[in-house]
């Protein structure tokens, strides 16, 4: 088991990793659109908010020795039912032709006011 934790994001303040491989899968715990540097703590739009976090993702990913085009599944949280469509529009937008299984989950309140939070499951390709 390798804990992944690339050098240009913060380290956690709860208790996990951004991300553990084990076994050529790499599981990446829920992601916020906050930038590595912490300064864009902007809110911003949905769709803005969307590539935060997947500009985050895609970078533990490359971190762990993987890419977008090897997600497996992707659990996206949002604040507000309303937003699905323009999730999945700019999702969309983002992941190109890959389509890995996904769940979108209403909820409530997310942390520090965001509307979205996404986790993902991917394949090691190196």
């Amino acid at each position: 088991m390798e804990f992944i934790y690339p050098d240009t994001m913060p380290k956690p303040k709860g208790h996990y990793s951004p991300a553990v491989v084990h076994n050529g899968i790499i599981y990446v715990s829920g992601q916020l659109p906050v930038s590595p540097d912490k300064k864009n703590h902007e809110i911003g739009t949905i769709e803005e908010q969307l590539e935060q976090v997947v500009k985050n993702l895609s970078e533990i990913l490359e971190v762990a020795g993987s890419s977008l085009d090897n997600v497996l599944r992707v659990t996206i949280y949002i604040s507000d039912v309303k937003l699905w469509d323009r999730v999945n529009n700019a999702y969309s937008k983002l992941f190109g032709e890959h389509r890995p299984a996904r769940t979108i989950v209403p909820t409530r309140d997310l942390h520090y006011g965001y509307q979205i939070e996404l986790d993902a499951i991917a394949a090691v390709i190196k």
